[in-house]
């Protein structure tokens, strides 16, 4: 639960549900024992809401995140398929500037109004290459802990979206968008390894 919260950063009930497959109620309840342990707290600004770690909570969950990593021996596995990750990650990052902004003659940072489908469907080839790239990684580190299966399929899912005419499913941070799911595998490498982001590039 705890988990989920960190590598979501902003969550409401039903997220976490759905990320770890438990039922509504039960989620509900955890989230607010964990509330009254001070572990997180209710967060609104303008129409956002959802749920937050707390410092204490954070702390919490690297205890436990480093706990769980001894128990699986898993140090070197998880490090490795991080290791390969950022190989692909400034190639992501990359793609989705590209998907948002599409430089003309006098706005070198015009938004992409998506009216140029050679310049998406070149953004759209690095997406697919990047998810034929995530899935051995993610096969590799799942190995030894299995909390990190389902984010190749959740990749794939959002691109077989993009490619039925759902663009908002590249990069919108509300859905489980590629966007969304990448920066997810990202925070759980970190988090697993007890690394801050920024760090590892």
């Amino acid at each position: 639960m705890l988990h989920a919260v960190r590598i979501k950063g902003l969550v409401d009930e039903g997220a976490v549900s759905r990320r770890y497959s438990l039922g509504r109620a039960e989620v509900e309840d955890l989230l607010l024992d964990y509330e009254a342990s001070g572990l997180i707290q209710r967060v609104e600004f303008a129409d956002v809401r959802g749920w937050s770690l707390t410092e204490a909570g954070r702390s919490e969950g690297h205890r436990l995140l480093a706990a769980e990593l001894e128990e699986a021996a898993a140090r070197e596995v998880v490090a490795d398929s991080h290791a390969a990750f950022v190989q692909l990650n400034a190639r992501l990052l990359e793609a989705i500037t590209r998907w948002q902004i599409r430089p003309r003659r006098g706005a070198s940072m015009a938004s992409n109004d998506h009216s140029d489908w050679r310049w998406d469907e070149r953004v759209l080839h690095t997406l697919t290459g990047l998810a034929r790239r995530l899935r051995p990684i993610e096969e590799q580190v799942s190995g030894a802990l299995t909390r990190f299966e389902g984010y190749a399929d959740r990749f794939d899912a959002a691109l077989a979206r993009v490619n039925q005419g759902e663009p908002t499913w590249v990069d919108e941070p509300r859905i489980d968008s590629c966007h969304t799911v990448w920066f997810e595998v990202h925070e759980d490498l970190l988090a697993t390894l007890g690394l801050t982001r920024g760090a590892d590039v």
